[in-house]
């Protein structure tokens, strides 16, 4: 797997910043998450004045194999359809994009699906889906290691362009069932804590997921009777491609190249956030790195975000997926940036301050 070299933001910068923000022409602290949003973007970006410049949006989209189990209400084919729809501008994640003046990358890492003559989808595919993790690897290392480079080559893309905020979306039936092993796995919370309804299943629906995660599971933990598939990657990754579809990994990839890259990383929902978890394991310092847009209603994501210590900005009752929560929640990191870029202070507006 790829080195990466992520390093926390020089904290010298701090105390300017800070007293930029508290001469603004306000009463101190008196807007509250904004100066904390405007301190972090400015430490990302080493500057008193910050910039989001040219935000892009990553759409990745991948079907997996668990999805096989009846562990989704949607069936598989809804993947590719959605792509398309995507393509047209017909989806949310199209409709906030234009809202807030991102650039969409709609890129097909994993599709069960021939989507190669599709006019604006990026073709980066590494397999038509996943293996179905119930029985063996869900990917191989080789894969997994693409998957990772796939990632990095989007961001790098985006870099060229000029980019300085990025998000990330996903599509792909059935990946709540990985993420829910990754946030029982990484968080060492029980597993039945971490799957909820996905797409809508009903209760014998979720009973059904629940059962078929925990023999997968069980499968992976104790593995005699499955077939064995040697493995040259350590064992943080080697559990990401163990139970991860295409799209993950190409966003965990995605993450910590902006990290790297400096980006500001804006994060959506209950995917992404554990696509951020298994990036932060493998690197913690890219957190630092990371605006998490909302808090959806998939059960565990409030769990999720607890044990990064990662307050979201938004609580919608969101579960679209698609990146659409962090897009949701962009207009509050752009007000904090024009809070600093735009606001006067206390003497050039002939104000007195007062504390």
């Amino acid at each position: 797997m790829r080195t990466f070299t992520i390093k926390k933001p020089d904290e010298a910068l701090r105390p300017a910043i800070q007293q930029k923000i508290d001469n603004l022409n306000k009463p101190k602290g008196s807007l509250g998450r904004l100066e904390e949003l405007a301190m972090q973007v400015c430490l990302v970006q080493q500057t008193l004045t910050p910039a989001l410049t040219s935000p892009c949006h990553l759409l990745l989209g991948g079907d997996h194999g668990i999805e096989r189990e009846g562990v989704s209400v949607s069936p598989r084919e809804v993947t590719w359809q959605q792509m398309v729809n995507f393509s047209r501008g017909g989806g949310g994640v199209n409709m906030f994009c234009r809202q807030h003046g991102f650039k969409l990358r709609i890129v097909d890492v994993g599709v069960d699906h021939d989507l190669s003559d599709v006019p604006g989808i990026i073709n980066r595919k590494i397999a038509r889906g996943t293996r179905n993790f119930l029985y063996e690897p869900a990917m191989t290392d080789e894969q997994f290691c693409q998957a990772i480079e796939t990632g990095c080559e989007l961001v790098d893309d985006c870099v060229a362009d000029g980019c300085r905020v990025l998000c990330i979306g996903e599509m792909g039936i059935g990946n709540t069932s990985p993420s829910s092993i990754w946030m029982s796995l990484f968080c060492d919370i029980p597993l039945d804590e971490c799957i909820g309804a996905g797409a809508g299943l009903d209760t014998p629906g979720i009973r059904h997921k629940r059962e078929v995660l925990a023999k997968a599971l069980e499968n992976w933990l104790f593995p005699s009777g499955r077939r064995a598939e040697p493995s040259s990657l350590s064992p943080l990754p080697s559990s990401l491609k163990y139970f991860g579809g295409f799209e993950m990994v190409t966003a965990i990839g995605a993450m910590l190249r902006a990290a790297e890259q400096h980006l500001i990383i804006m994060v959506d929902g209950f995917i992404m956030t554990a696509c951020a978890l298994a990036a932060c394991r493998l690197y913690p310092e890219a957190q630092s790195y990371m605006v998490f847009g909302h808090c959806g209603d998939e059960s565990g994501h409030r769990r999720m975000l607890d044990a990064m210590h990662a307050r979201p900005l938004l609580t919608l009752g969101l579960r679209l997926g698609e990146g659409t929560g962090a897009l949701c929640a962009f207009p509050l990191l752009d007000s904090a940036v024009r809070m600093m870029n735009e606001m006067n202070n206390f003497d050039n507006a002939n104000i007195t301050k007062y504390f």
